[in-house]
Parts: structure tokens; sequence; C-alpha cells
């Protein structure tokens, strides 16, 4: 059973925050949330340690949420991607894309 995936926005760092499962169940009750949430942020910082699962549902999702970012002219960090995402994304060749944190 899929474990539900919240978004939140942590005032005290503008970052977003990611909890729970990315995969193919649990991805599109999130899609548009980040762009609810960024409204006044100038960057976008997305904290992922807290994923606890994520298959190639999610990273197309961070695909989805830099098309966002790229279209409201906001810059995009993903932060602590999870292992499993990032060996996702090395297989696709997508690893060389994804605007990760150097943190």
């Amino acid at each position: 059973m899929s474990q539900a995936v919240t978004i939140n926005l942590d005032t005290a760092s503008n970052a977003i925050l990611v909890n729970g499962e990315l995969t193919f169940a649990t991805v599109n009750d999130v899609l548009g949330e980040v762009q609810k949430l960024t409204g006044s942020l100038s960057e976008l910082a997305i904290d992922l340690a807290d994923v606890t699962r994520s298959d190639s549902a999610g990273l197309a999702l961070l695909i989805h949420w830099m098309r966002i970012a790229k279209a409201a002219q906001k810059k995009i960090v993903f932060h602590h991607i999870p292992a499993q995402m990032l060996a996702i994304a090395s297989a696709s060749g997508l690893d060389e894309l994804l605007p990760l944190s150097q943190t």
C-alpha cells in the first residue's frame, strides 16, 4: 500500500518539503501542489529528504516541476534527492539535467 505524499512550505527556509512516496500511485495527487505554494517565492528549493520511496513517476514529477519553474522564470534546485530516484535519473540520462543542490 502506498504512503500518501504531502507537500508543505517551510516558511523559515522557504523550502518546499516533500514527504512520503513519489510513485505512480501518488504523483497525480500532488501535480499542482508546488505551483500553489510558489507564488511569492523567487526561487524554488525542493527538499526531498523525507521521500520514502520513488519510481519513474516521481522523477517525471521533478521534470514537471522544472517546467513550472522555467515557465515562471524561477530558479529551481532539488535538495537531498533520494538514492533510488537518482539511480533512475542516471539510468535514463536525466541526472545531468536535474538542478541538484551541492550541499
